[in-house]
């Protein structure tokens, strides 16, 4: 049988009074892409600090492949390709020098690391700056350049296990579809990838299993059609007026002409599950509170897995409508 890319059995990490993780279970099976979704402070980064050897738990176990990562960090690491959260460090490097520094480092030939760079740059389109070298301050290369040659670092040769942590932040739209598309493939031919990442809509795209941290403790996993549970619902979707009062808790407004399965607020936006059944009398109420002012907007569309999310963990501090946003997380 064979081993799990990670798995992770009751791991604790606590700073002084905080605790970080809190007992978090969870396993990357090779082939699979395994999301660590969570808010700001939710323990994601802690997590992975232990994973690879900065950390060491306070109690639990971590098990990358057959190697006992907390009794033997060293040898665990050599199993693991990371992407960390903070921009890789390629000042004074090419994209085309840094990816191919990073295969050699990984076992290829000279040959077959210029090769392999080279490809990394066509799969990911970022070959205009191939050559381009990145400078001291954000100089030379736009934050989204420096993130995708981060991610071609991590993934430019096969490893058992591929940590991603926030791997899309600043890559414009069309390269992170190509950048999803790359982790796909990456699981495909045979790697346990665990991503971590708030951006829900779009990492459901590729997910295989998801993991929801909340205050360092697991509070939902499982795949991303069991967490979005009952598939006949629909969400109809409010944006309010900026200061405006949701009509659902406004005693004077025309009431929602059904009992909805669930309700979630989320800065300005209000995510309501409702029967499929109850879709037209809920657009014709929505029309209404549209036209006398109560919401600017209103959408009807399937249940998704960021409504389960958002029901979980609630919306972060100053959350104005996406879980899509950047995160800059500490590292509790």
């Amino acid at each position: 049988m064979t081993a799990a890319s990670l798995r992770i059995t009751g791991l604790t990490r606590r700073f002084g009074v905080v605790v970080a993780n809190d007992s978090v279970d969870l396993t990357v099976e090779p082939g699979t892409v395994v999301g660590l979704l969570g808010h700001n402070g939710a323990g994601k980064t802690t997590l992975v600090s232990q994973v690879v050897g900065l950390l060491r738990p306070d109690a639990g176990q971590i098990r990358v492949g057959a190697i006992d990562a907390v009794a033997h960090p060293a040898a665990a690491r050599r199993l693991v390709a990371i992407q960390p959260q903070a921009q890789s460090p390629i000042d004074g490097l090419t994209p085309r020098d840094a990816v191919e520094i990073a295969a050699r480092l990984r076992g290829l030939s000279a040959h077959d690391a210029r090769a392999a760079s080279l490809a990394m740059a066509e799969e990911l389109d970022y070959g205009p700056w191939l050559m381009r070298r990145a400078l001291p301050e954000g100089g030379g290369l736009s934050g989204g350049i420096r993130r995708l040659v981060g991610f071609a670092m991590a993934a430019v040769a096969p490893t058992p296990l591929l940590i991603l942590d926030e791997p899309t932040n600043d890559v414009d739209a069309s390269r992170r579809r190509l950048l999803w598309d790359a982790v796909r493939r990456r699981a495909d031919a045979g790697s346990g990838v665990l991503l971590v990442t708030h951006n829900v809509v779009e990492a459901e795209q590729v997910l295989d299993e998801l993991v929801i941290l909340d205050r360092g403790r697991v509070v939902a996993s499982g795949s991303p059609a069991h967490l979005r549970g009952n598939s006949e619902g629909l969400r109809l979707e409010l944006n309010l007026p900026p200061g405006a009062r949701s009509p659902l808790d406004d005693a004077a407004a025309t009431p929602l002409p059904t009992q909805p399965m669930r309700v979630v607020h989320a800065g300005r936006r209000i995510l309501i599950t409702i029967a499929s059944k109850d879709a037209a009398s809920c657009a014709e109420w929505a029309t209404g509170q549209r036209e006398i002012g109560t919401i600017e907007t209103y959408a009807i569309t399937p249940v998704a897995l960021e409504d389960t999310y958002l029901a979980l963990t609630g919306a972060p501090e100053g959350e104005e409508g996406t879980t899509g946003e950047r995160e800059k997380e500490n590292a509790a």
